[in-house]
């Protein structure tokens, strides 16, 4: 059903392209209510405007907090045209419908962001709004809503289309908006509350995010799918796309498995290879070229059409080297003018400076069938004060350094996790296996495949105990010398017997990472 704009209420806090509106409804003698610097600006612009509190007959109070909550306005917007007994409360209290809202909220995701005072966040919580924007939403069959400058457009065609009036589908399509909206702004300002007051785990968890962008398709091509920031600043992920193809799911599925390692590299330039969400190849250097190239010959055939992350500004001769090989998306913290122009060479290499991306400390989710798991992050290494050394042997102090590198290393990777490493590179990594033993087969045959040399006196990571001495005897008959692993299992003493034995130092962490 098709119904004619009367009157509307506008009372927007972002007053940009209001011009547009104001036009369209002269031209179809809509009449305009407003208030404060909204009926300023209507005003100002040269525009007729009744504001609110002459309409209500009642001035605003409480610094603002009190002046679109008045029932001339919620039953202006409420009421069934329909309903025979609504049209006669509406005519005994001389309330005429109101039949357009246009509104949106105190900037409350700003002032988190730039303002460190509760006092002044929690004013730019919006109530007027929201409650005009739920009432409108709720009564779709009579009221348009809008809530985002970006449908004005949407709107201005609506009315030309129907001369003035707006149709349902139209109607019920930003009620739709509106909803997700209040729905958005209240989950930010739950979360806001919630970590403010370090609640980790709140009774009713919700989630809040805005589409960023559509991407061509999922993990596969009959899936369809989107990205969504959130977060607070929600304009941008922190990257800025300089050059390539758009990105897509698997894309960013990649680069956030890439930059969670890469955040976790903290004292050379480190370099992450990601492959299907895996670390093919990772590598801490005090040269970044070296750091490349370790990095991919891990598993440069694992590697071809991956990842690439770096830590470090691109400059030309690892540009050069980056060439050589095919991959998908390459992240650094900048790049020199002259690697860009040799990168670019590469029509669809997707080059992301991550210079300005920020890691977060965030909970991670996982969802299935209209459930959903939430976890703290995993950001624990080890803890040297309870990290014990189980065998005769024991570790140097440059030792530990590897030790603490290959671990850290294993906690991204699937489990279950082997890594074997030899001067800060991973040279082998089993990941995934339903069975840790065969894990144990997978990193030592790629290790013998891509870099038999370095096998001996690596340090191999496991992600979880091992059950059994069968995966530590592979690994010792490849040439590993150092094994570090949770402990835990209660066959231990048979796994430490047997590293014993073989002249292998072990270490426990007491820390298990599995990453399903």
């Amino acid at each position: 059903m098709n119904l004619k704009i009367k009157n509307a209420l506008i009372s927007v806090f972002d007053k940009e392209n209001i011009m547009s509106l104001l036009k369209n409804f002269k031209k179809y003698n809509i009449k305009i209510i407003s208030s404060g610097g909204t009926f300023k600006t209507i005003r100002k612009l040269g525009y007729e405007c009744t504001e609110l509190s002459k309409y209500t007959g009642f001035k605003e109070m409480l610094d603002g907090r009190v002046k679109t909550l008045h029932p001339k306005i919620h039953a202006g917007i409420l009421h069934d045209r329909q309903n025979k007994i609504h049209k006669s409360e509406m005519n005994k209290q001389k309330f005429p419908p109101i039949d357009l809202i246009v509104v949106n909220f105190y900037p409350f995701q700003k002032v988190v962001i730039e303002s460190k005072s509760p006092k002044n966040i929690i004013e730019n919580i919006d109530i007027g709004g929201p409650t005009m924007v739920r009432a409108a939403a709720k009564n779709f069959t009579n009221v348009a809503i809008i809530t985002n400058k970006n449908d004005y457009p949407a709107l201005i065609k609506e009315l030309g289309k129907n001369k003035g009036k707006t149709s349902l589908k139209f109607r019920e399509i930003m009620s739709s908006k509106a909803f997700g909206l209040t729905a958005y702004y209240d989950a930010m300002i739950s979360n806001w509350f919630n970590k403010k007051l370090n609640i980790q785990f709140p009774e009713r968890k919700t989630i809040f995010g805005r589409r960023l962008k559509s991407l061509r398709y999922g993990e596969n091509p009959h899936q369809e799918s989107s990205i969504y920031v959130s977060d607070y600043n929600d304009k941008q992920l922190g990257f800025d796309q300089l050059h390539g193809k758009d990105l897509s799911y698997n894309n960013y599925n990649d680069m956030f498995a890439s930059l969670d390692i890469l955040n976790s590299l903290k004292n050379k330039f480190g370099t992450v290879i990601i492959k299907h969400a895996n670390p093919c190849g990772v590598s801490e250097n005090k040269n970044p070229l070296e750091s490349f190239k370790n990095a991919y010959a891990c598993d440069p055939i694992s590697a071809f059409g991956g990842v690439i992350a770096c830590n470090f500004k691109i400059k030309k001769k690892l540009a050069l080297e980056i060439t050589k090989n095919f991959l998908e998306v390459i992240l650094a913290k900048g790049f020199d003018k002259e690697s860009l122009k040799i990168l670019k060479k590469k029509k669809n290499l997707r080059i992301i400076d991550i210079s300005k991306y920020k890691s977060k400390n965030v909970s991670t989710i996982k969802s299935f069938d209209g459930s959903f798991l939430i976890q703290k992050k995993d950001e624990i290494i080890f803890d040297k004060q309870n990290l014990k050394c189980v065998t005769k042997l024991k570790p140097s102090k440059k030792e530990l350094a590897e030790i603490k590198f290959a671990f850290n290393i294993s906690k991204f990777v699937k489990s279950n996790a082997i890594v074997l490493c030899n001067n800060f590179s991973t040279i082998g990594i089993g990941a995934g296996q339903p069975s840790r033993l065969d894990s144990c087969k997978i990193a030592i045959q790629k290790a013998k495949k891509f870099s038999p040399k370095k096998i001996k006196n690596s340090v191999v990571a496991s992600d979880a105990f091992f059950p059994f001495a069968d995966g530590v005897n592979i690994l010792i008959k490849a040439g590993v010398k150092i094994i570090v692993q949770p402990g835990g299992s209660i066959r231990d003493q048979e796994v430490i017997n047997a590293a014993d034995k073989a002249g292998v130092k072990m270490l426990f962490t007491g820390v298990r990472h599995f990453n399903h």
